[in-house]
């Protein structure tokens, strides 16, 4: 035998043997059968379930496009193809250039202008009864398509059983074709139906162009049904102009269709 063989046998390890398979235990095996048996019956039982909520919702889906089809149609209208209010029309059309002939405004800017017009109506039963302010703001909404604001008082005052922050009126601000809209109305529906009107009176402006209506009741707005009314209510309505004297203000409502009473001077 050479040294080098030698060297070989001392040197050479051992071969390991292959590891004995561990035993396998009957218990976890059933345990992951089990597992896997309630896991394959949940998703059985999540797939039904979708399936039947896919179904509701396509039988849902017909039964709506059913009743959309069955509805007739309405297209709306576009801004472009909705008509301006007729005061605004008369106000652009007839309004400005006779105010621009009779003054001698430099421009068509400088011809005054109704700016807005606020609604107030005051419920001063609502410190003993709230839902009072409910059905005044209820019918404030009904007389101006807009809706209204709650004003609180701003101080106490014990002769009125009145605390500082309870709610006590309504309030409507009204702007631009909404505006006009509701002038048209006041004009040619509403003061029309006061009894024994002769026209409004001329000495209601404020000094710089303003001008404030009273009116007593509400119920000559034919907005509002007389059957639901509890209690009549006044109001005050408020023409906000950019004109700068009344004498102006009252030439460019009166123009608009303001029914002044005759006889009396106008201005201030």
């Amino acid at each position: 035998m050479s040294p080098q063989d030698d060297k070989d046998e001392k040197g050479a390890k051992p071969a390991r043997e292959p590891k004995a398979a561990k035993a396998e235990n009957p218990e976890r095996a059933e345990k992951a059968a089990k597992a896997k048996a309630e896991k394959s019956e949940r998703a059985l039982e999540a797939e039904k379930a979708g399936r039947a909520a896919a179904a509701e919702k396509a039988a849902k889906a017909a039964k709506s496009e059913a009743a959309a089809a069955a509805k007739p149609k309405v297209r709306k209208e576009t801004e472009a193809e909705r008509k301006p209010a007729r005061i605004k029309v008369s106000y652009v059309k007839e309004v400005v250039p006779r105010m621009m002939k009779e003054r001698a405004y430099p421009n068509v800017m400088a011809v005054p202008r109704l700016k807005k017009v606020v609604v107030n109506m005051g419920v001063g039963e609502a410190t003993q009864n709230i839902k009072l302010l409910d059905a005044a703001m209820d019918e404030l909404g009904r007389i101006t398509g807009q809706r209204p604001a709650m004003r609180r008082s701003r101080k106490s005052i014990a002769a009125f059983k009145l605390r500082a922050g309870m709610p006590i009126a309504a309030t409507v601000t009204l702007r631009g074709d909404r505006m006009y809209e509701f002038v048209d109305r006041l004009f040619n529906v509403a003061l029309p139906r006061v009894r024994d009107f002769r026209g409004v009176p001329t000495n209601a402006f404020d000094g710089r162009g303003n001008y404030t209506l009273g009116l007593k009741d509400q119920i000559i707005f034919p907005e509002v049904d007389y059957a639901k009314v509890d209690k009549l209510r006044g109001m005050n309505v408020t023409f906000v102009t950019s004109a700068r004297t009344d004498e102006e203000s009252q030439l460019l409502l009166k123009y608009l269709g303001m029914p002044f009473k005759s006889g009396q001077q106008e201005g201030r």
